[in-house]
């Protein structure tokens, strides 16, 4: 689901239920004159395509391929993203030929990227009997030889350590520029924590393929928070004890359950993985991850404040689930728990009395939401896998996930809950949930 059309909804239901003007926050500085500009183009995986590479002399085939480890020194897994051509097409002995194109390894790569995982890319390519790889921004410009083709200027943008997203030209676009080079729109790091920012890069890739920066933008900043996430299979019940305060112990088993929304979203990765899942897909599952562990620590100390100390989680081993036990759990804490979860989160960053709380719930509000149309989109891409019963007992699951969901919010609250973390009254709260099952859920 587009992110953009959620924000649109809970827009609707804040002001149906609150007559409260929502403007959804963001964070953006500046940003690039984009006219003239075009989408990057990108393979079905969503990364850069690489059918329009301008090799000389033309090689059989070529691979984009992922090498991602726990850790920098740790065991790593193999992808490939991207491809085109036919692999070995020209070779004497094909058979052979293939035998070392499956066993083409690198150690070392371009864009490399280390957070909970580490990631980097390389290319592989057969030319007659030859397979080779190609590690690094020099090797690339070797094998190009000169930069002719936007998928050339992108792809060496890519190699110097610029990310290009698939659909948003603020975050990956391109240009030809009258020289016969290129401008690429690329960004660096991210938007998540104190003192952290997303920020939008324009640099120009000559015709021999040096990169020169010519403008920078903050299209975002962090705030110090980041989103309520979803519950992990085999999560341990804690109580967020240690305090008698409301305030305390809501946030204690907010950064409870943040903590624990990284071995959920990690363990989401494997599976989507194991499944078959788009690359897209894996990758906002890892990026939720990632996510998670600020957000654990903003809301720690949010708890820390207030007098409590967050229980870490209890998370039980369990084997990688069938497709359908996996379907079921993203449409009870995914479609309908995680996206509540956004909506509420809103309405908190409007009324939060508390101002470290309402800055906070700003930036939670913005990645729950992100995270909430990740739910939706594993649900739209599972549906056509499950058979008719199946599909079933996954709307059946998610109506009752909805109903315990009512039951949850009609509580009375805590007025601090109220008035300082700016959560909906029970009224409130299920006129919420009214306009999500009349527009979403229904």
């Amino acid at each position: 689901m587009n992110t953009n059309r959620l924000r649109h909804l809970f827009s609707r239901a804040l002001r149906t239920s609150l007559a409260t003007p929502l403007v959804l926050a963001g964070c953006g500085t500046g940003h690039t004159d984009l006219r003239g500009y075009s989408a990057i183009e990108c393979s079905p995986q969503r990364l850069l395509a690489i059918n329009d590479l301008s090799i000389q002399p033309a090689a059989d085939s070529v691979e984009l391929r992922a090498i991602t480890s726990y850790d920098r020194e740790g065991p790593a897994s193999y992808e490939t993203r991207a491809s085109t051509g036919q692999a070995c097409a020209t070779a004497t002995d094909p058979a052979a030929c293939q035998t070392a194109l499956e066993e083409a390894r690198s150690h070392d790569g371009f864009f490399a990227t280390c957070t909970l995982l580490c990631t980097k890319y390389f290319l592989a390519t057969t030319r007659g009997d030859e397979v080779k790889t190609w590690t690094s921004l020099q090797e690339l410009k070797a094998l190009l030889g000169s930069v002719e083709t936007r998928q050339d200027a992108a792809l060496v943008a890519f190699a110097s350590g610029y990310e290009l997203t698939c659909g948003d030209l603020e975050r990956g676009a391109v240009k030809r520029n009258p020289d016969g080079g290129y401008n690429i729109v690329g960004t660096k790091g991210f938007a998540c924590g104190e003192g952290s920012d997303l920020t939008q890069h324009v640099v120009r890739v000559s015709p021999n393929g040096d990169v020169t920066e010519v403008e920078k933008h903050v299209l975002e900043r962090g705030t110090g928070a980041c989103a309520v996430g979803r519950r992990p299979v085999g999560l341990g019940g804690t109580a967020a004890g240690g305090c008698e305060d409301a305030l305390g112990q809501h946030f204690a088993q907010t950064a409870h359950l943040e903590a624990a929304s990284i071995h959920a979203f990690l363990r989401l990765r494997e599976e989507l993985a194991l499944h078959g899942a788009e690359a897209a897909l894996q990758d906002a599952a890892l990026a939720s991850a990632v996510d998670e562990v600020l957000h654990a620590e903003v809301t720690g100390r949010l708890a820390r404040r207030y007098g409590a100390t967050p229980p870490p989680p209890a998370v039980a081993a369990v084997p990688p689930r069938p497709l359908a036990d996996v379907a079921l759990d993203n449409a009870v804490e995914g479609c309908v728990r995680e996206t509540y979860g956004a909506l509420v989160a809103h309405h908190q960053a409007l009324h939060a009395r508390d101002a470290e709380v309402r800055e906070a719930m700003v930036r939670i509000a913005e990645d729950e939401t992100r995270h909430a149309g990740l739910s939706w989109d594993i649900d739209r891409w599972v549906c056509s896998r499950l058979s008719a019963p199946e599909q079933s007992a996954l709307r059946e699951a998610r109506k009752r996930a909805v109903a315990l969901l009512r039951a949850e919010v009609a509580a009375p609250l805590d007025s601090a809950l109220v008035t300082e973390a700016g959560l909906p009254t029970p009224e409130v709260a299920l006129a919420l949930l009214d306009t999500l099952e009349q527009e979403l859920w229904a």
